[in-house]
């Protein structure tokens, strides 16, 4: 398996990985949304092959988290790998280079929406130990956030999900 960069030629391959993923289209049209807007990161966009077929797909890009001060953080959303090779690390391995990235490039924090067992063992606690509030309606143990740096202070408020959330 490989893990790289998406490209505007990936497109419709991650579509189509996204709908069977998520058997309806919100995860598509979300991505296609943000790719269009200025809270895409292209670096943060990746895809898993498997001998030249896209199986697999992660996207992490900037949401705000308003606090004291508005700051940009990282979302991640979605993560998808095809059902046929889903338990099969793929998109463990996603995350993991996902968030290798992620810190190369000096971002402070991640925030996700998601099954707490999975995400939790990339270092993904709930937020709001960090009083750091998510805007859904959710129990906090599923809105969760990793430190992709020491430095953890100023980091609080309430999370603002871009435009290209809306409708979801």
């Amino acid at each position: 398996m490989q893990i790289r960069v998406e490209t505007p030629k990936d497109y419709p391959a991650i579509a189509d990985l996204l709908l069977a993923a998520f058997e309806q289209g919100d995860e598509a049209r979300l991505v296609e949304k943000i790719r269009l807007s200025d809270r895409y990161i292209p670096e943060l966009a990746l895809v898993a092959e498997k001998e030249g077929v896209v199986v697999g797909h992660i996207l992490f890009s900037y949401i705000d988290l308003v606090g004291a001060e508005t700051l940009p953080v990282l979302g991640l959303a979605p993560l998808a790998v095809h059902p046929q090779y889903q338990r099969q690390g793929i998109g463990s391995a996603l995350v993991q280079a996902g968030m290798a990235k992620a810190e190369e490039r000096g971002e402070a924090i991640a925030i996700v929406l998601g099954h707490p067992p999975f995400y939790s063992r990339f270092g993904f606690e709930p937020s709001v130990a960090y009083g750091i509030e998510s805007p859904f309606p959710v129990s906090a143990e599923f809105f969760m956030v990793t430190f992709l740096q020491p430095k953890r202070q100023g980091y609080a408020g309430k999370v603002i999900y871009p435009s290209a959330f809306e409708g979801l």
